[in-house]
């Protein structure tokens, strides 16, 4: 069964402005329920998600993964995947964290650079890990066919796959299928799809945009299914994503303690086999 993981994209304000406070308080009740996977990366809130985790991070055991191939600057972050910039990149995401080494980093949404992070950014991502300053390298991306790619011809640990494994698009599943043949980790992540698998109202997004009428009607179709027989969407959504035997973790993120507590009961809400299946038949486009 996968554990379940902390996304930090929110304690970088990228869905909304909150304090420090708020930032510690969201990891500190992620700790106390016993999550103990913390994903971050430079680019959420150009630095201040992986300062705010390094502050807040509990004591004892713990993992974190963050990502590479988007540098910070004073005007922002741009992507460069050569090595020099991955080396770069990563030594400061070890600053603002306050660690010595690193978990798991995962090259960032290289969709339009394929090529300079398959031959430059990933040997240094190799280097790095035989020096002992990250334990596990892969990609992180919101396609499932360039991870695909990259687990077919690169010596990858693990990969982070967004959006792409839900409730309402199960494309990534080739990807899954893969990872679980070559004995590759899969974490995924977005699997509520922008908030439309958590509540399918009228004006909810979908992958960060207004969602269309087709998807928001069979996302509505679902939610109905899964009230009926007493479950929330976003539990069956949870334990939908869980279930693939390839994913070791799902990420959640939050941007208070509240939300971290409920996405924790959420997860550990037991959903009867039959009813994700039925939850899936009743997502699945009509030809």
């Amino acid at each position: 069964m996968a554990d379940l993981g902390l996304g930090t994209a929110g304690l970088g304000d990228v869905f909304g402005e909150i304090d420090d406070e708020a930032a510690a308080d969201v990891v500190a009740a992620a700790a106390a329920a016993g999550v103990r996977y913390f994903d971050t990366a430079p680019y959420y809130g150009f630095g201040l998600a992986e300062r705010r985790l390094g502050r807040a991070l509990p004591a004892g055991s713990f993992v974190v993964s963050t990502k590479a191939g988007r540098t910070l600057t004073d005007g922002g972050c741009f992507f460069d995947f050569s090595a020099a910039a991955v080396r770069r990149g990563i030594e400061g995401s070890l600053d603002r964290l306050g660690l010595d080494r690193v978990d798991i980093v995962y090259l960032h949404d290289p969709d339009d650079h394929e090529e300079q992070a398959a031959s430059e950014a990933w040997p240094e991502l190799c280097r790095l890990r035989d020096e002992g300053v990250v334990s596990a390298i892969g990609v992180g991306m919101n396609q499932w066919q360039m991870p695909a790619r990259f687990v077919e011809r690169l010596d990858v640990d693990i990969v982070l796959l967004a959006g792409r494994y839900t409730l309402l698009d199960r494309g990534g599943e080739r990807l899954l299928d893969l990872c679980g043949e070559r004995g590759v980790d899969v974490v995924l992540g977005g699997v509520f799809n922008s908030g439309l698998l958590i509540d399918p109202r009228p004006g909810a997004w979908f992958d960060y945009a207004p969602a269309p009428a087709e998807l928001l009607a069979r996302a509505r179709r679902m939610q109905e299914i899964a009230v009926s027989a007493g479950y929330e969407l976003a539990a069956c959504a949870l334990a939908f994503a869980a279930a693939h035997p390839a994913v070791t973790s799902v990420l959640v993120g939050a941007t208070s303690a509240a939300q971290v507590r409920a996405n924790v009961s959420a997860f550990r809400r037991e959903v009867p086999p039959d009813l994700v299946s039925r939850l899936v038949a009743a997502g699945t486009p009509t030809p």
